[in-house]
């Protein structure tokens, strides 16, 4: 039997568009490693001429001030666990967001129904992406800059396109 023949091979239910979406950090793990020690150096250098000249309180505050730089880098590193996942099928369009403490909201919509909605300001370029469907709004791509929300949405305009014209059988295939 040719994958011709193969009834479990659906073809509307393969992907025509599938993106995820991450937070961008440009600070990666031995970036943050090295930033820290610059910084604990510098407190530590700075706080020891306080110390030694008897202003002892000083040299917790430089201490204070690590802990403070290291807790905000923790902080920002958990909220990029987050993503956005978006997947175009000929039949549905499915959004599922996971936020950084592990909530998840998902979304199946008809392609055949949604109207992607950008909004735009001249200077700047992509602002909003919005699904839009029976009167809902539902914004999308939120963690991508102005230029890479025009090509997303270029992306997933040909991808809605493709879906609302249907899924294509070839048996050849």
């Amino acid at each position: 039997m040719s994958r011709g023949n193969d009834f479990q091979d659906n073809p509307a239910d393969r992907p025509l568009f599938s993106a995820l979406i991450t937070p961008h950090r440009s600070l990666g793990h031995t970036g943050f490693l090295v930033l820290m020690a610059a910084v604990s150096v510098v407190s530590f250098g700075a706080g020891m001429v306080f110390l030694l000249m008897g202003a002892w309180p000083v040299f917790v505050f430089f201490g204070l001030d690590v802990a403070m730089i290291w807790w905000a880098f923790r902080a920002n590193y958990r909220s990029a666990q987050a993503f956005e996942e978006i997947v175009v099928t000929p039949t549905s369009l499915r959004v599922r967001r996971m936020t950084h403490r592990g909530l998840r909201s998902e979304w199946t919509l008809n392609p055949l129904w949604v109207r992607l909605d950008r909004r735009e300001i001249a200077d700047y370029g992509v602002e909003r992406l919005y699904l839009v469907t029976r009167g809902q709004r539902l914004s999308i791509a939120g963690f991508l800059g102005a230029g890479e929300k025009a090509e997303f949405a270029d992306a997933l305009a040909l991808a809605l396109q493709a879906a609302r014209r249907g899924p294509v059988y070839n048996p050849l295939v």
